[in-house]
């Protein structure tokens, strides 16, 4: 019934093209003028056919037009959802975040982010899927819908990171079935098996310190007073779904993030990118020129770094590109006695 309705709405802008066209063909059939032989007669009945042939296309392009409307609003309702704008604000630091997609239309590819709020501080996710644009939205779905979860259960950070391995492996052995279904309910050897996903995990603290675990995924750099600097941090683990996670999740404090200093978060085809000459995107060199000029505020510094990528390329990029700033806008707090109970009163007056 559904597909039944579906068809005539489609068919309904063709309903006076076609009627336009019957009648064509009636008076070039039962008409005597049409019938005869002349210029005249001959230019008459080229304009007709010529009327009800525009009106054919016409009526169908309108309706692939509406249909093409309808098609992406849907898509860009499913995009926001899975990649859903961050809040300009978490917990006292300033976010933005931008994504570039190989895909020609397409606003999410295999690149994923996003910064919650929660009980142990501000908690980040950005990552890569191998490969780009489309294909690889099952493999983001997974990983986010489960950093959103565990993110507000998991108390380390570790934890949150475990959770993301399982979720991945779940995903791909649920593909590898779909590509076999005759393997029934064995896990079988499959390409999807060889997709991974690097991910680089962070946690805010209240005082700035930033812990971090590293799978695969390049450092941040970390913007301030002295411009832009490549967090210095231990060898990453390898990405997730490549190897399985060891025993022991070597999560490090990074580094601490002062009062007005920011991390800038990317993924790897923002270093990649290359010009028509092969030169690489000097992603450092932009951050810090965009600094000496003036304090930059997260969503000018990201439509910046996307400007300047875009020109390097010349618009043609090869693989997905997501960036993210956080900045710490929060207050330095003073120093408080040792105990909150001394207070330092005056002496009383004598009274002698």
């Amino acid at each position: 019934m559904l597909r039944t309705r579906a068809w005539v709405r489609r068919l309904v802008p063709l309903a006076l093209p076609a009627l336009w066209g019957g009648v064509a063909i009636l008076w070039k059939l039962t008409c005597p003028i049409a019938q005869q032989e002349g210029t005249a007669t001959r230019i008459a009945t080229s304009a007709v056919f010529f009327t009800v042939g525009t009106g054919l296309v016409l009526g169908i392009r309108c309706g692939l037009v509406k249909e093409l409307k309808q098609v992406r609003a849907v898509a860009q309702a499913a995009q926001q959802v899975l990649l859903r704008p961050l809040p300009p604000r978490l917990d006292g630091l300033s976010v933005a975040a931008g994504q570039l997609s190989v895909a020609r239309g397409a606003a999410v590819g295999g690149d994923l982010y996003e910064a919650v709020a929660t009980p142990y501080g501000v908690r980040i996710v950005i990552g890569d899927v191998r490969g780009h644009g489309l294909a690889a939205l099952g493999a983001v779905a997974a990983v986010l819908g489960s950093f959103r979860e565990a993110a507000h259960d998991e108390p380390e950070l570790g934890g949150v990171g475990r959770r993301l391995e399982r979720a991945l492996g779940r995903h791909l052995r649920e593909r590898a079935r779909e590509e076999h279904p005759a393997s029934g309910g064995w896990d079988p050897d499959s390409p999807s098996a060889e997709e991974f996903v690097t991910v680089l995990l962070l946690e805010i603290r209240r005082d700035g310190a930033v812990m971090a675990l590293n799978c695969g995924h390049p450092w941040p750099y970390r913007l301030g007073g002295a411009g832009a600097e490549p967090v210095a941090a231990a060898e990453p683990l390898p990405p997730l779904g490549a190897f399985p996670l060891p025993d022991e999740l070597p999560v490090q404090r990074c580094v601490t993030l002062l009062p007005g200093e920011a991390l800038f978060l990317y993924t790897d085809g923002a270093e990649d990118a290359r010009d028509a000459s092969g030169r690489f995107f000097g992603l450092q060199d932009v951050l810090t020129e965009a600094l000496r000029e003036a304090p930059v505020h997260p969503a000018a510094l990201i439509h910046r770094v996307h400007s300047a990528l875009l020109r390097h390329t010349g618009g043609r990029l090869t693989d997905d590109v997501a960036l993210m700033v956080v900045r710490n806008d929060r207050s330095r707090v003073p120093a408080q006695s040792a105990d909150p109970g001394l207070r330092r009163t005056r002496p009383a007056p004598s009274n002698r």
